[in-house]
């Protein structure tokens, strides 16, 4: 398993070479993403927001790999990488009307290259490859662009997993697949969903290489990630080739918001888990090589702080979509099934009058 930083935030292997301000940038990344997440779990309790699902324990694993990316590469997120995504340029009020069912907060930036999240089990990992294939065949040995694919270990247990990486094992497109192995799918221990030793294992029957790194070293990811990118990409050799990145971590929550983990898996567990928390792994580095002190780490809380805020309030006073948009944008042409649920909705609303039909919504 590829490490830099031990438990205690040691060094234990070779540290990336990055700049005072890349380091630091990476620490504060990972308190955005942590508090964030703290914050919208609190939005859906209060009912502010709708089913979301934590990250809380993820940061090293999205944050590290995110960073090792180029400005060109793009990321194809499950549903929870909503580090990775802010990374890419994604902001936090898209996130929030995403997760409080305003199809809106699917757009995403022109220069974010962030494909929107995929819900479904490993559906995105296919689109992945399709999307570095395309590339590939458009610009041939020019292209410089790699493809990040991130899905859960319960995504290694469904075909799209399969026929994704077949795909790109014959055709050698230029993609990264990142397995967030957090040990649950749900309430499915990773043991129950596969004999293999590893998960990256995996890789070797489609003919790449596969690599299995702390998930919680958000170091080692970012070393693992750069050097699987490199393959990708402009490899030594001249030949480009995927990688399975297998990153093994632990989901402090729940699934989702929706999820009782109490009722599958012990607290003892999770705090054996904690332990290795990437976050105060990463600032014990930082302060022990003088990058950060109370006084910076204070600055970066309040930051933190007020930038998450701010995201808040841009999402809750966006005005609510109007509720016949449910019907557009589903297919090219509306199908007539969907064209007389459009109908049927109009004659309600006209029937109740407008102002008591959205009150009754």
């Amino acid at each position: 398993m590829v490490q830099v930083l031990d438990e205690e935030g040691g060094v234990v292997g070779d540290v990336p070479d990055l700049s005072e301000e890349e380091f630091v940038a990476m620490y504060r990344h990972m308190k955005l993403a942590r508090h964030f997440d703290e914050r919208a779990v609190s939005l859906q309790r209060q009912g502010r927001m709708g089913t979301y699902p934590p990250l809380s324990g993820q940061e090293g694993a999205q944050i590290g790999s995110a960073l090792a990316l180029s400005e060109d590469d793009w990321i194809v997120p499950s549903y929870r990488e909503h580090g990775a995504a802010m990374v890419r340029g994604l902001p936090l009020k898209q996130t929030l009307l995403y997760w409080m069912g305003d199809e809106r907060g699917s757009l995403v930036p022109e220069d974010a290259n962030v494909f929107t999240p995929a819900v479904p089990i490993a559906s995105q990992i296919p689109h992945a490859t399709g999307m570095a294939w395309a590339d590939k065949l458009r610009h041939g040995d020019e292209t410089d662009r790699a493809f990040l694919c991130y899905f859960g270990d319960g995504a290694t247990s469904e075909g799209d997993f399969h026929e994704g990486l077949n795909f790109a094992g014959v055709f050698d497109t230029p993609n990264v697949f990142f397995c967030n192995n957090n040990q649950w799918a749900i309430s499915v221990p990773r043991e129950r969903q596969t004999n293999s030793e590893t998960l990256a294992q995996k890789a070797v029957a489609y003919g790449f290489e596969g690599v299995q790194v702390d998930g919680m070293d958000p170091l080692a990811v970012y070393a693992a990630t750069t050097e699987a990118l490199e393959k990708a990409k402009d490899p030594a050799d001249g030949e480009r080739r995927p990688t399975l990145i297998e990153a093994v971590q632990y989901r402090f929550g729940a699934h989702t918001t929706a999820d009782d983990p109490s009722q599958y898996r012990e607290d003892e567990e999770v705090q054996r888990w904690k332990a290795r928390d990437p976050i105060p792994r990463l600032e014990r580095f930082l302060r022990d090589q003088g990058l950060l002190d109370d006084d910076r780490v204070e600055t970066i809380e309040a930051s933190v702080r007020e930038e998450v805020a701010d995201a808040i309030d841009a999402a809750e006073s966006t005005v609510r979509p109007e509720p016949s948009s449910m019907f557009e944008h589903v297919y090219a042409e509306q199908p007539p099934e969907l064209r007389r649920q459009s109908e049927a909705f109009a004659r309600v609303r006209e029937e109740y009058g407008d102002e008591a039909f959205l009150e009754e919504q």
